[in-house]
């Protein structure tokens, strides 16, 4: 800051200011206005306004070097701000860049880039592509004009973004396995347990092509479909995807894409958990060889009949550190509501030997009754209410329990259509309440083998961010090389949201994250720095503190803001 007098006829005035850049131009501007020549002298008893308003700029200037020093800004009630130009800027994605650069990611685009020879940031662009993913989830184009309200401007165009799409596609397993090898720095990866799902996404088309297929959709949409099979390792982070047809058979898409860590991670010794769906005796197989085990969900009432009963039956039940056996026929349920009783066998069968556990809990029971009983309730209005709906029905649909009959007693073909409840169907169902059964090739006990599978909540939670958070879907895009970059890029931004989640110690739902990033604005004072516009939290507090960096002073001078920049990129 520096003094600067105006002179005018009648008198001459001093001024506070100082240099500022603004969009690459170095301008002045006026910080204080300290009054005229002649008012000054008359306050300072005869001292020189001249030399005191030196001194008072030098205290000034060194109060501002200092930490606590304060910002003095202007602003005027009859002054229009100046059009066109962007005041508020986004920060929150400042934590998702820290874990980007730990993980690697921008060592890798600078790799691709070696490779394929082009000019444009790609690592620009693909850090965009993933905090707007995570903050700002749109269109490719959405995402582009969105990255211009990150406090760090991007460097490319619109069509550099379809540019990275084509090579990312290419690049897609080398992405993965570097990642993988990256990760290993940053934090000890529990790559002992897998767990695979398959899920798919629909698209606002209604032709197929290509990965465009019609299949079996897990939203009932009549769309062309694509299909993602998604390894998890036992941290809940995602360890390696691929996309496929979506006519695909899921227990195909197991063996090929396990093959691909087996070979690109160099991992040779680890467990698969999986659903009954994806466990095939082939995929069993496959894991029962090596270093390799499964354990997989088995449906109770899928079982050969001598197993099914076995299974089925009140006696030989257990309870984990306890050598009695129980009879789940008599026993005080108050007293074991919170209580797993398991039974365990093994079985050999089609060249494959295997433990069969199955496990009983009342609080299990009683969840699937309600369920059911609320279903049974939406069936008994519909068939009082509007009876015309009743068309189709699978085997999770309230309207299975409705029966209809469409012929008299005698046999004849009837006028009318009557409904009523199933009360059989109801019965077959209620037998298998509190049932859970799984498979595995391992010896571990029981107890174990449980709480293993128990934690594939974590898979099915990763597709629901994907879908719902993330908005991965509906797909847009046509040609299967972007689409598959598109989803190497949801992949990745799946990754880093992982990360932070667990650094946060898993105390913030996916909501509040993300809102909790996407609010976190700063309003930006040129030549000064930046205010924060939003509410500080305990969400806000922990980010801070987690990663040892703070964005929630009154003001942010540029000085520390540019210090910030420095340490998420290192």
């Amino acid at each position: 800051m520096r003094l600067k007098i105006s002179k005018s006829k009648d008198a001459s005035s001093l001024y506070v200011i100082k240099d500022v850049t603004t969009k690459g131009k170095r301008t002045s501007k006026i910080v204080k206005k300290l009054g005229t020549y002649d008012e000054l002298l008359k306050k300072l008893n005869g001292e020189d306004p001249i030399e005191w308003a030196k001194k008072y700029i030098e205290e000034l200037n060194k109060k501002e070097k200092e930490e606590t020093s304060k910002i003095m800004v202007q602003y005027s009630p009859t002054k229009l701000i100046e059009k066109e130009n962007q005041r508020s800027f986004n920060g929150g994605y400042l934590f998702l860049q820290k874990i980007y650069h730990e993980l690697g990611l921008h060592k890798i685009c600078k790799e691709m880039s070696d490779r394929h020879k082009f000019t444009f940031n790609l690592d620009s662009v693909l850090s965009r592509l993933l905090y707007g993913r995570i903050i700002f989830p749109g269109s490719k184009l959405c995402t582009y004009n969105l990255s211009s309200t990150f406090l760090e401007k991007p460097d490319f165009d619109i069509q550099h973004i379809y540019r990275a799409l084509e090579v990312i596609s290419k690049e897609t397993d080398f992405i993965q396995a570097e990642l993988y090898k990256n990760s290993q720095k940053v934090s000890k990866r529990n790559s002992s347990i897998l767990y695979y799902d398959c899920t798919n996404y629909f698209f606002e088309i209604e032709q197929e092509q290509g990965l465009k297929q019609y299949g079996y959709s897990k939203e009932h949409k009549p769309n062309p479909i694509v299909q993602m099979g998604l390894f998890m390792n036992g941290d809940g982070i995602p360890l390696a995807f691929s996309i496929n047809k979506g006519n695909t058979n899921e227990q195909l898409t197991l063996k090929p894409l396990e093959q691909k860590i087996l070979d690109d991670f160099k991992l040779s010794r680890f467990v698969v958990c999986t659903v009954a769906g994806l466990a095939s005796n082939d995929n069993r197989k496959f894991n029962d060889q090596d270093e390799r085990a499964f354990i997989t969900t088995q449906s109770v009432k899928k079982l050969k009949k001598h197993l099914k009963d076995w299974a089925l039956s009140n006696e030989g039940w257990h309870l984990k550190d306890d050598r009695k056996i129980y009879d789940i026929s008599d026993i005080d349920e108050d007293q074991f509501t919170d209580k797993t009783f398991y039974k365990e066998r093994w079985i050999k069968e089609n060249g494959l030997e295997q433990k069969l556990i199955v496990t009983y809990s009342i609080k299990y029971r009683d969840y699937q009754r309600k369920i059911r009983n609320a279903q049974i309730e939406r069936a008994v209005k519909v068939i009082e209410t509007n009876p015309s709906k009743l068309k189709k029905s699978n085997q999770n649909d309230y309207k299975r329990f409705i029966e209809k009959t469409s012929v008299t007693p005698n046999g004849e073909v009837a006028e009318k259509h009557i409904y009523c409840i199933d009360l059989e169907v109801i019965a077959k169902e209620e037998a298998y309440d509190g049932f859970y059964a799984v498979c595995t090739n391992l010896e571990d006990e029981a107890s174990v083998i449980i709480k293993v599978n128990h934690r594939r909540w974590e898979i099915e939670e990763c597709f629901r961010i994907m879908k719902s958070e993330f908005k991965a879907r509906p797909v847009y895009l046509t040609r299967d090389d972007r689409i598959e970059a598109h989803f190497t890029t949801c992949f990745l931004a799946m990754v880093l949201y992982r990360y932070l989640e667990k650094r946060l110690n898993s105390k913030f739902t996916c909501t509040e994250i993300v809102r909790g990033l996407r609010e976190m604005n700063f309003y930006e004072i040129p030549g000064d720095g930046y205010i924060p516009t939003y509410t500080r939290t305990d969400f806000s507090d922990a980010l801070h503190e987690t990663f040892g960096f703070r964005t929630d002073y009154q003001i942010i001078k540029n000085t520390q803001m540019k210090k910030i920049f420095k340490d998420t990129k290192s």
